[in-house]
């Protein structure tokens, strides 16, 4: 039986508002700017602009250029997950966790917090800690009772 936790949908919605919040203060900006008479008398009263002027002439390309590159991240991760699958765990495709190598899992928080942390031996012998949080990823409650049943 595998068990997957995909990309949490708080994560990508959370990118997509600070990408519209972005993209709607570049608009505002650019009306400010370019287009409202009144705040660019008031801004440039001796024909020279002041720095708020020259804040909502310039900010507009730095904000879409963030809300792009925001864009781009959020399609780089989207396709990031926790899998539990029959002898490991894999994170995010790359990080592959034998279960007889996990030590401990500390659950106390997962409730309240939404995360949950495990002890794992590394093929090389140390001890590591990784923590796993509902805000990255959801069905999270299904993965964390796969892995102590696994575990006991």
């Amino acid at each position: 039986m595998v068990l997957v936790a995909p990309l949490s949908k708080y994560k990508i919605k959370t990118f997509l508002i600070y990408m519209a919040v972005m993209v709607g203060f570049a608009a505002y900006c650019v009306y400010d700017g370019h287009f409202n008479e009144s705040f660019k008398e008031k801004h440039s009263p001796d024909g020279k602009p002041d720095g708020t002027m020259v804040f909502n002439q310039k900010a507009p390309a730095y904000l879409v250029g963030a809300a792009v590159l925001l864009g781009v991240y959020l399609l780089v991760i989207r396709n990031k997950n926790v899998v539990a699958e029959d002898d490991a765990l894999v994170i995010d495709g790359k990080v592959s966790i034998a279960y007889d190598s996990i030590q401990k899992i500390d659950k106390t928080n997962f409730d309240a917090k939404g995360h949950f942390t495990f002890t794992y031996k590394t093929p090389d012998g140390k001890e590591t800690d990784r923590k796993i949080s509902d805000r990255d990823y959801d069905n999270l409650k299904a993965i964390l009772d796969h892995l102590v049943a696994k575990i006991s």
